[in-house]
């Protein structure tokens, strides 16, 4: 345990010394993020999911850090310059930025001005120079240094080389560094101008066309938006201080006297500044905006990702989905309730070809003859309309209709995976099964697309691919954890973000429940080939087996807590699954009864609220929703228009909202909720949530539509 890790992440977290140092041995021990945080409560003093996320991130930092750190020193010592005092202060430097200053003299680079002075002899000269000893004339020591072998050939020959000395020796001080850093924090500002020949293609962009703001105060999704324009070479951006103000104060810092040699000084800082200084901390600055905008869009994509994921499943049904479509028709697919595909066709209801009469007849036929209880209909290209002609057939009562957002639905069709699962069926078959399964359990089908193509968030593209896959890996981690799994159902790509297993053993398993059948409870997932205690330890809790005759098998008891509810049963002189159906018996229950050493408070109360309802799914029930029947296109919609719509994606200058008319209208972050100031529009509004909205205004041309909140439903 390096107790320097836990002292600066207890400072950095505000969390206790004993909760971090809890938390790290359990991570260094192997331990999952969703199982500390589930089942090790007493051990981290309650920290939730969050919390165990920021520790285990700050500890991926510190040791990628201690990494460079050894790069630095290696590097150094393999020059001969590594002293005992930079060495210490290298090792007990945890500032990234720090760490880089201090290794910025020593660090290998392309031969500079610099450099080639040095060779010839000039640094002594350099040191003179920035004594600016007023007494001695220059010229006279300059002259010390001519030597047309080394290329001096005069006076001024060796005091430019002496001034290149001085300028890169004040670029690469620490206290200069950061004083023009400073200067930069209080005072940047960001500039975007078009790029003059590139004006007439980059109309998108004419909001930065002519821009600037201060730094400090520049969006997430602005930084994103310059930067994305000047990658497409249409915008020049730049970040900006006064130069002269922060030369004067640098020469402030360096010049004495008026001497001539003070004036040269004065030279050399300018040009450090303008040639060394300025683009070095104007990068730096470039990247850590542009890290904190990637950071924030992260944020948002990885909120919105979440509630997607955690959308109302409708469960096990009998399910005829539909990828609408007008000239290349509507595929349809029958599932059973588990999502097997039992039958697919193509329809033909709209224009060109329409047949509606057929199609109609094709659609109660398969209701009739696979007992369909549900249908889901994509609500892309023909999905309003393809709705309607649905709800406008002859069907058996009870048969409920919904639209289903198919976002990514095409890209899970043409992927690997669905290749795997349906290599005898074309793209249009497994999108339609994708929209069918989604209605069923969103997170099961979800988990199976590239997160980043689901189409939530802002600017994915232009965000650090790396951070964005690592959050939002651990998004779908965190929901698959939370919700838990059929052992018995879960699909391979479903079992790989259940804690403890991964792609090999998610494999396993169904390799093994295709050999032996279904698994009669969680003890059996020790037989799976390669499946260990540790393995058991994280995953089993996760894990749920219906049908097991331990009932405790099917809730998110884990199996180590299953000698306390045994013990409180037999106390009880009654069953396991006798206590877990009688709220009598539980009332009778005192936990306090049941601490010892290893088992709390947190870990009891969660057992009870197991008990009381097994394998509960915390997603809330599936609600249905109707657009308006006054619009159909945006020529439809009018200003004044009070209309019902779903929140599709939030951003973080606002939400869009779906309509009905394809094309998404936006509440601007101000119209969230009128009167009040909404930082954060996930403080107000979340994912598929629906809405009333009012229209502000339409704009054919640009096909955009304003709207404003008119209220809120739950």
């Amino acid at each position: 345990m390096n107790k320097e890790y836990v002292s600066i992440i207890v400072r950095e977290t505000g969390l206790r010394e004993n909760q971090v140092e809890n938390t790290l041995k359990l991570l260094e021990n192997g331990a999952t993020i969703p199982f500390i945080s589930r089942y090790r409560k007493e051990s981290t003093g309650g920290m939730d999911e969050v919390q165990v996320t920021e520790v285990s991130d700050a500890l991926e930092r510190l040791e990628a850090l201690a990494k460079r750190k050894e790069t630095v020193i290696g590097t150094i010592e393999s020059q001969d310059k590594l002293t005992p005092e930079l060495k210490e202060r290298i090792e007990h430097c945890w500032d990234a930025t720090e760490l880089e200053d201090i290794y910025a003299p020593y660090k290998p680079h392309r031969k500079t001005r610099a450099d080639a002075a040095r060779e010839k002899g000039l640094e002594p000269l350099a040191e003179f120079v920035m004594k600016q000893n007023q007494y001695v004339p220059l010229d006279r020591e300059a002259a010390k240094y001519i030597n047309k072998e080394n290329g001096v050939t005069s006076v001024d020959d060796a005091l430019q080389g002496a001034m290149d000395i001085i300028a890169e020796q004040v670029s690469l001080d620490e206290g200069t560094r950061n004083q023009v850093r400073n200067a930069y924090r209080r005072t940047a500002r960001i500039y975007s101008k078009v790029v003059k020949s590139k004006e007439a293609d980059a109309q998108k962009y004419r909001d930065w066309f002519d821009f600037s703001e201060p730094l400090n105060r520049c969006a997430s999704h602005r930084l994103l938006a310059m930067r994305r324009g000047e990658a497409e070479g249409m915008l020049r951006v730049s970040i900006e201080i006064e130069d002269d103000k922060a030369v004067e104060s640098l020469s402030r810092h360096y010049v004495r006297g008026k001497s001539e040699a003070s004036q040269l000084v004065e030279e050399a800082i300018e040009d450090s500044y303008y040639r060394l200084l300025q683009p070095s901390i104007e990068n730096e600055f470039a990247a850590s905006s542009k890290s904190l905008a990637d950071t924030e869009a992260i944020r948002i994509f990885a909120r919105n990702l979440e509630q997607l994921l955690m959308a109302s499943p409708l469960g096990q049904k009998a399910v005829l989905g539909i990828d609408p479509g007008f000239r290349t028709g509507c595929k349809v697919v029958c599932l059973d309730r588990q999502g097997t595909l039992l039958h697919n066709e193509t329809i033909y209801p709209h224009p060109p070809h329409n047949e509606a009469r057929q199609s109609a007849a094709k659609i109660q036929a398969l209701v009739e003859q696979y007992k369909i209880e549900a249908i889901a209909i994509g609500n892309g290209t023909a999905g309003r309309e393809t709705k309607e002609f649905i709800e406008h057939l002859r069907l058996p009562a009870g048969v409920q209709i919904f639209s289903v957002n198919e976002d990514g639905a095409s890209i899970y069709s043409a992927s690997k995976t669905a290749r795997d699962e349906f290599p005898d069926y074309d793209v249009t078959v497994r999108g339609a099964v994708s929209i069918g399964r989604r209605l069923m359990d969103p997170l099961a089908e979800l988990v199976k697309i590239d997160p980043s193509s689901i189409g939530v968030g802002q600017y994915q593209k232009d965000v650090n691919q790396t951070d964005l896959k690592h959050s939002l890996d651990q998004t779908v981690i965190s929901c698959v954890n939370r919700v838990g799994v059929n052992l018995n159902t879960a699909s391979t790509h479903l079992l790989t973000y259940i804690s403890g297993l991964g792609p090999q053993l998610a494999q396993n398993i169904v390799d093994y429940r295709t050999e032996n059948g279904p698994f009669h409870n969680r003890k059996e997932l020790l037989k799976v080939p390669r499946l260990g205690a540790k393995a058991f330890e994280q995953a089993a809790g996760f894990l749920r087996v219906p049908d097991s005759d331990q009932p405790l098998d099917n809730s998110a008891v884990h199996p180590e807590s299953y000698p306390i509810v045994e013990k409180m049963a037999k106390d009880l002189k009654c069953t396991v699954q006798e206590l877990m159906k009688s709220p009598e018996l539980r009332a009778k229950i005192d936990i306090n009864k049941y601490v010892t050493d290893k088992v709390g408070i947190p870990t009891l109360t969660d057992i009870m609220q197991e008990l009381e309802k097994p394998g509960r799914d915390p997603r809330g029930p599936l609600r249905k929703f109707e657009f308006s029947n006054e619009v159909h296109t945006i020529e439809d919609v009018k200003a004044d228009m009070v209309l019902p719509g779903i929140i599709s994606n939030i951003t973080n200058f606002g939400a869009f909202v779906d309509i009905g008319v394809h094309v998404k209208g936006l509440i601007h972050v101000s119209q969230l909720a009128p009167g009040k100031f909404i930082k954060d529009p996930t403080q107000v509004v979340s994912l598929q949530q629906q809405v009333m909205v009012k229209v502000l205004s339409v704009d054919l041309e640009r096909q955009r539509i304003s709207l404003a909140m008119e209220n809120q439903q739950s």
